[in-house]
């Protein structure tokens, strides 16, 4: 028999999550307040549930995939929630990108009824999970990390087991941090280019296949080249949201940011021009603007 998978959140990650792991041979059952992305899980073979607790008690273990605080505190702890499940020895294991001390509230409020979380972030866009290009960041339970490889790797390329409790939050701190520069850094490089009279199909080849180059680069390339932010994989939102907790860890640990500090009015600055539902490489529209460049 297959081990079942819940999922909690089937937007953008956990929507492909889930699709990867039903191609992977697990069953899997799943969770939206969205009834358009519960449609499209039932479309792709998995089942549904009208609960996170509902899900938990249907699964082996559970995926969590959530966008706020908000909906992590209800989905562990609230009346309907994973907490409340009749599942002692669950293992539950969360995706997101929250403060740490939310997480380990959660941890508390399933161990209250014998259950684990784990803090599993993910190094990856939307479109990298949809081909199964994500890392874990898993930190917890060791022997519980041990038992979810499958898993893992049913919607993952790669997994780390990085120890205690919240290092894979770290982790993701550390790694966002890149990627928040890195994206600047693109955009800041495309806008001169342009400025300079280069055409960014151009820009993109050359430093495509020099040291230059960078993951970020390849991934969000194309979009400033064509100049259409519309195709969100992760959105300004997501992006601010996410950058105001590293921004508070680093604070919290007195750790100097200059280059993450510099980066992040530019998605300030993107969210105000009317990118917020845009993918945040629309940083680069912000950028040519303050560079004078119109296209």
């Amino acid at each position: 028999m297959a081990k079942r998978v819940g999922i909690v959140g089937l937007g953008r990650m956990g929507g492909a999550m889930a699709k990867n792991l039903i191609a992977a041979g697990f069953a899997v059952v799943g969770r939206d307040p969205d009834p358009a992305r519960e449609d499209a899980l039932a479309a792709a073979g998995g089942g549904l549930a009208d609960s996170p607790r509902a899900v938990a008690e249907a699964a082996d273990c559970v995926l969590t995939s959530l966008p706020s605080v908000a909906a992590f505190e209800a989905v562990m702890a609230g009346d309907d929630g994973i907490a409340a499940a009749d599942r002692p020895g669950l293992v539950a294991f969360d995706t997101s990108t929250l403060p740490i001390a939310v997480k380990e509230a959660g941890r508390a409020a399933l161990a209250d009824t014998g259950k684990i979380l784990l803090d599993t972030p993910l190094s990856g866009t939307g479109a990298q999970a949809v081909n199964r290009d994500l890392v874990v960041y898993a930190s917890g339970d060791s022997a519980a990390i041990a038992s979810l490889g499958d898993v893992f790797e049913g919607f993952s390329r790669a997994q780390y087991d990085l120890g205690a409790f919240g290092n894979g939050s770290r982790m993701k701190f550390v790694a966002n941090l890149l990627v928040a520069i890195h994206n600047v850094a693109t955009g800041e490089a495309f806008a001169l280019g342009l400025k300079a009279g280069l055409e960014p199909e151009t820009v993109f080849e050359v430093i495509s296949n020099s040291a230059a180059n960078s993951r970020i680069f390849e991934l969000r390339g194309p979009q400033m080249v064509a100049n259409d932010y519309s195709n969100a994989s992760a959105t300004i939102d997501m992006f601010r949201k996410d950058l105001e907790v590293i921004g508070d860890f680093a604070a919290e640990i007195g750790c100097a940011a200059p280059l993450f500090a510099a980066s992040a009015p530019l998605y300030n600055a993107a969210w105000a021009q009317g990118h917020a539902t845009d993918d945040a490489a629309s940083v680069c529209a912000v950028l040519e603007r303050l560079a004078g460049v119109e296209r």
